[in-house]
């Protein structure tokens, strides 16, 4: 069965390529997951946030905006001892920020989903890539995608990070053509219903 070549020999990457990544999502708390875990990525293998997952998963919360949104300096102090998760004192501090700004986002717009997936249309884009070397690292898209978080004060949102999470959450299709996968995101519906 062929892959994408970014997979490597291992269960939970292989899970995650085979099952999530590229599946479009519309539920607010699993982009606020992929939120936390794009920017908690930054300068670092994806590979580590995924071993981490579970532990980020017990240390936010179960990455429930409304409670993360809560974390007082205190919280925050405790997550830095906690070796779980990837210690960085503003990556912290950063999703904290982010749960506040995300539910402003929701009460603004009826959702997250129906904010975040503007950038593209209300719709997946279906790209055609050949092999790994054709896949951008930014996009226009994911540049205007971080101007506007950035200028709601999100933090760890700069647009390399802004077109992992759009890989991610299957807001673009960048499975190579030869990957199994391509042709099932592909399928998808077309058309989100991100409804208010």
């Amino acid at each position: 069965m062929n892959r994408c070549t970014w997979v490597k020999n291992d269960p939970l990457e292989i899970a995650y390529h085979d099952d999530e990544w590229g599946v479009p999502i519309t539920d607010d708390q699993k982009l606020f997951e992929f939120l936390i875990l794009e920017g908690a990525q930054a300068g670092l293998s994806w590979s580590t946030v995924l071993k981490k997952r579970e532990n980020y998963r017990q240390a936010f919360a179960n990455f429930d905006p409304e409670r993360v949104a809560q974390f007082n300096e205190q919280k925050q102090q405790e997550l830095k001892q906690n070796s779980g998760i990837i210690r960085n004192k503003l990556k912290i501090a950063s999703a904290v920020t982010n749960a506040r700004l995300f539910l402003d986002m929701q009460a603004e717009y009826g959702s997250f989903a129906s904010y975040i997936w503007q950038f593209v249309g209300n719709k997946p884009i279906q790209n055609h890539w050949e092999n790994l070397e054709q896949v951008p690292a930014t996009t226009p898209q994911s540049e205007a995608m971080s101007k506007e978080l950035k200028k709601r004060g999100f933090k760890f949102v700069g647009s390399t990070i802004c077109y992992a999470f759009m890989q991610a959450t299957g807001m673009v299709n960048d499975h190579t053509t030869d990957c199994f996968c391509y042709e099932k995101i592909k399928a998808m519906k077309s058309e989100i219903n991100v409804g208010h």
